[in-house]
């Protein structure tokens, strides 16, 4: 039986966390499809999103007292202007959306329902908010034939659409950050996916 339990945070709250879910970001994202070379500075940049926010929203996992897992969400309206634009874009009120950020799990924590879980609290907590008509995150996208795509590689899809979910190819926007094979930081091709409720 699985040892994890999960603790929701929000608002002022998170801030004690905030480098456990930047270390968990930098190991997880490294992997393909993301190829994330990390960085303090990018971090901090990052989650200062979150900090600012009374309603953003931590859900952590843990297993005997170390932090293994993080989801996190913030409203919309709290998110920077490479997020929203696409919203804007298309006619959405960002008042009514709630942007999931990330959801990050060490791999030997996977295929035990706790992405699942991770889904359900920060659906939850977007309903308590209250007038939230969508909840949204987006994925990068990397080509079918990408160099460093692994054999055993499964794409999420079929994961958050049995969630939800539904992919907004156009709502997309770019990110930047560094790739492992990269020698400097490039933008990234990112797609939205979206809930209604």
């Amino acid at each position: 039986m699985s040892t994890v339990h999960l603790t929701r945070l929000t608002g002022h709250q998170i801030s004690p966390y905030l480098a456990d879910v930047a270390r968990l970001r930098i190991s997880v994202f490294r992997e393909f499809p993301y190829l994330y070379v990390g960085t303090p500075a990018y971090e901090e940049r990052y989650l200062a999103t979150y900090s600012r926010s009374p309603a953003s929203l931590f859900v952590l996992a843990w297993d005997q007292g170390r932090i293994v897992g993080a989801a996190t969400g913030v409203p919309l309206r709290a998110e920077t202007a490479e997020i929203q634009q696409p919203f804007v874009e298309h006619g959405y009120a960002l008042d009514q959306v709630f942007y999931f950020g990330e959801s990050v799990l060490l791999p030997e924590y996977r295929g035990q329902g706790i992405g699942v879980r991770f889904f359900a609290e920060r659906e939850a907590y977007a309903q308590e908010l209250g007038g939230m008509r969508y909840t949204a995150f987006c994925a990068v996208q990397r080509p079918p034939d990408h160099p460093r795509r692994p054999p055993q590689y499964v794409p999420l899809d079929a994961f958050w659409e049995r969630r939800g979910y539904t992919r907004h190819p156009e709502l997309h926007t770019l990110m930047t950050w560094q790739d492992v094979d990269e020698a400097s930081e490039s933008p990234k091709r990112m797609v939205f996916w979206l809930r209604e409720w």
